[in-house]
């Protein structure tokens, strides 16, 4: 075979990648360096920018190398604003920024935020959230979460563990299994539950939370998007709380968290499943429910973001949300997904509940190769395994 027909192409996510490569084909470190910032290359979104800011934008893109796409009415003020998408590498972006905040307009800001959004997506590295039974490792191995639902009529296991004793063993089983975290809740949140009132769900908690505090020894989350629930866990010493409102049902949710410095998971959620552009809406959802927590006190390094599939979502959405998860990286905090047994999976594979395995399994896969840090399952040993077998290829680094 010639030389000239021996051609690659090949997809640089990270820095690191991009080096490794390099060094592959001999390029010395002075070389390295000098050529990262153009070897990655950036697509950035940008929403509802007004018209004179958009065409100074471009102008200034396309002086430095780099391009931007938006409106066709852009250029002859027919539109008022639009979206952009930015084509650059992260050099063109370096001399971008450095020059916006010269242009007026609001351009200042916009450089703020697009270095933000940079800073956050180039992070790398572990990180450790603090927790009472021990901190939790983020960045070497995804972590398993596993589920106990302390409720009757989850759509999971019909209600198999709603007695205390036998939600305990449970929990003692999924550890044994390789859970890394146990998650309880007392209330179903299954597409047409039935609500609980705090006194229920409390009443159906507090036994399994009292034993299990004194018997395990990894983090113990607990499922509750209201305040007094969390308060009374906190109180008696569990480790996290995950709420699948993001702190947006319960306005006391926040302060509760903040007062007690406890790591919180802020799910994404909305009644309904109408968006204007569905992952921007996710995204400034999440993003309200970081201010939430951060300005009520809740050390920014112990938020823990997830995307929310099933829940405010229609089949097509969540195929698209589990696509795109590498965009949740911008946030700057680790991902967990919460996948298992899903109606998404359900209505893929046209399966049962109790059929679902493979389809979990394949989600759980993508999901690490697409950022998630954590997953939440039932199935833990078989998710364990497919959780190592993905570390073993996508975190090599």
């Amino acid at each position: 075979m010639s030389w000239q027909d021996q051609i690659a192409i090949i997809n640089i996510t990270d820095t690191a990648t991009a080096a490794r490569f390099m060094g592959e084909v001999g390029a010395d470190s002075a070389g390295i360096e000098l050529m990262l910032p153009k070897a990655r290359h950036y697509c950035l979104k940008l929403k509802d920018v007004p018209a004179r800011a958009a065409n100074i934008l471009k102008q200034e893109l396309l002086a430095r190398g780099g391009e931007a796409a938006m409106a066709a009415g852009v250029a002859g003020w027919s539109v008022d604003k639009t979206d952009i998408l930015i084509f650059a590498t992260r050099r063109q972006l370096e001399l971008l920024l450095a020059k916006l905040p010269r242009q007026g307009f609001g351009l200042d800001l916009l450089a703020e935020g697009i270095r933000k959004a940079l800073a956050s997506w180039e992070e790398e590295g572990c990180r450790q959230i603090a927790c009472p039974r021990g901190p939790l490792s983020l960045g070497q191995r995804t972590l398993v979460m596993g589920i106990v639902n302390v409720t009757p009529d989850s759509f999971s296991d019909g209600g198999r563990f709603y007695d205390p004793g036998v939600a305990v063993e449970h929990a003692h089983q999924l550890i044994a299994e390789g859970a890394d975290i146990i998650d309880v809740g007392g209330e179903s949140t299954r597409p047409g539950h039935e609500p609980v009132d705090a006194v229920e769900e409390w009443r159906r908690l507090e036994p399994v939370l009292r034993r299990l505090i004194k018997e395990i020894k990894v983090p113990i989350s607990v499922d509750t998007y209201k305040a007094i629930t969390a308060r009374r866990a906190l109180d008696l010493g569990v480790d996290m709380i995950n709420d699948i409102w993001g702190f947006q049902a319960d306005p006391e949710m926040a302060r509760i968290c903040g007062q007690y410095q406890a790591p919180v998971i802020l799910m994404h959620n909305q009644d309904g499943t109408q968006y204007r552009d569905l992952m921007f809406d996710i995204l400034n959802f999440l993003r309200t429910s970081i201010k939430l927590a951060e300005d009520n006190g809740v050390p920014a390094e112990k938020i823990i973001i997830d995307p929310g599939i099933g829940f405010g979502k229609d089949l097509d959405q969540n195929l698209e949300v589990m696509a795109r998860l590498g965009e949740f990286k911008v946030l700057g905090k680790p991902l967990l997904l919460g996948t298992s047994r899903k109606s998404m999976i359900g209505k893929t594979l046209d399966l049962p509940i109790d059929q679902r395995l493979e389809g979990t399994a394949a989600t759980v896969a993508l999901g690490i190769a697409g950022g998630a840090d954590i997953v939440r399952v039932h199935d833990v040993q078989a998710m364990v395994r497919v959780a190592r077998m993905t570390d073993a290829i996508v975190r090599r680094s």
